[in-house]
């Protein structure tokens, strides 16, 4: 991105209207908390429909990041490079409802409890599967989405 030209006004570039901060910030707020209720209640959901026994592996976890990560790699090409969108839909969809789902505190709370219970092994794998998963979600769904994208421009 350029910086516009600003020799004409003496090297000072005009300033934007003022405008109070809460004014401009309060629908972003109010999107993104709509958007993480959302999607926290669709996480809730996902632990609900597969809990992990006590003792188990936190598979639910570590698929609803993996999931939603995915989700994130195909929803930030699409904005960024199909078609614009309004400015709330980022901050509401991306913030809020993937936010919401995502779950990295429980991930962390989930890794604490199998150290905790002497399952050192199966913690550090889950330290270590979780992120790796997350990461390879997001970078294959970002390929996936800018070949398809790709092929619909032809």
């Amino acid at each position: 991105m350029t910086v516009p030209r600003t020799e004409h006004l003496g090297g000072v570039r005009p300033s934007a209207p003022a405008r109070p901060p809460w004014r401009s910030q309060a629908p972003v707020v109010a999107v993104v908390a709509l958007g993480g209720g959302a999607g926290a209640a669709a996480r809730y959901a996902a632990s609900l429909e597969w809990p992990t026994p006590t003792g188990g592996f936190p598979w639910t976890t570590l698929c609803v990041n993996a999931a939603g990560c995915a989700v994130i790699g195909v929803f930030m090409v699409v904005i960024t490079e199909a078609r614009p969108v309004h400015r709330l839909v980022r901050p509401f969809f991306g913030t809020g409802v993937l936010g919401g789902f995502t779950t990295f505190s429980t991930y962390a709370v989930d890794t604490r409890y199998l150290f905790a219970d002497g399952r050192a092994r199966t913690g550090l794998a889950y330290l270590a599967a979780t992120p790796l998963a997350a990461l390879t979600a997001v970078c294959l769904a970002a390929w996936a989405a800018r070949r398809v994208l790709k092929r619909r421009q032809r």
